[in-house]
């Protein structure tokens, strides 16, 4: 099995943030090394001996888990460590024939090391396969070769090869957000992970990396989603 383990820390792709977080700054002017993260949801109260009519009170602001303020989907990482943990799910089994079926496309594709098999399945248009988490110019698959530490995109598809690998979980089932994401970490806090979870872990990141990822808070390195009807959401990393 190609051991992609070092990619995050060498793998010629979207620079990761650095790990320090600066003071909190607006959401126009997020340095670098800081986690974007939605504002908790307040309530305001009116000072002591005023009330507010009903017509002056204010629901409270909404915050959507599955964007973030820039207006990205559900390719970043939101992992609340009060949440109830998500099942974490190895039985393929138990997806849905679509599901499976695209899984099972991107899986063999993966392991065949011609990355231009890929190509039917990334979509286009509106249905197109979220590649980065800002926007890309040009062929999808000139894109995941540019992330690739070699000229083929094998570096790239042994990643993919690995995350798919990996344990998944069935998030915001029954919404217009539910989705399918490969590996589990990306709904899982890193500090509730046991000791075999870590092992899991670091067959897809190295030890350093998992360091830098606690910094953040989240795992943030590539993960791979597929929709209810079968549809591939998003292969990204970062934050």
């Amino acid at each position: 099995m190609t051991a992609p383990a070092a990619a995050l820390s060498e793998i010629k792709r979207e620079e990761l943030p650095s790990p320090s977080t600066p003071p909190a700054a607006s959401t126009d002017d997020v340095s670098p090394g800081a986690v974007p993260l939605p504002d908790p949801i307040h309530t305001s109260q009116p000072p002591s001996g005023e009330t507010e009519s009903p017509e002056d009170e204010q629901p409270p602001e909404q915050v959507d888990p599955d964007t973030t303020p820039d207006g990205d989907s559900t390719a970043r990482p939101h992992v609340s460590p009060d949440a109830p943990l998500p099942e974490i799910i190895y039985d393929l089994d138990k997806l849905p024939e679509p599901v499976r079926r695209m899984h099972g496309l991107i899986l063999e594709a993966s392991k065949s090391g011609d990355i231009n098999r890929l190509k039917p399945l990334v979509g286009a248009g509106d249905s197109g396969t979220q590649l980065s988490l800002t926007e890309i110019d040009g062929d999808p698959i000139e894109f995941l070769k540019g992330l690739s530490g070699d000229t083929e995109g094998q570096e790239i598809l042994a990643i993919m090869e690995e995350v798919l690998s990996a344990g998944f979980v069935h998030l915001d089932a029954g919404t217009p957000q539910e989705l399918y994401v490969w590996p589990y970490f990306f709904a899982v806090p890193l500090d509730k992970l046991d000791a075999r979870q870590r092992v899991e872990l670091f067959k897809i990141v190295t030890a350093g990396d998992y360091e830098d990822m606690q910094q953040f808070g989240a795992y943030i390195f590539y993960r791979l989603g597929i929709t209810p009807e079968g549809r591939w959401a998003f292969f990204v990393a970062g934050d």
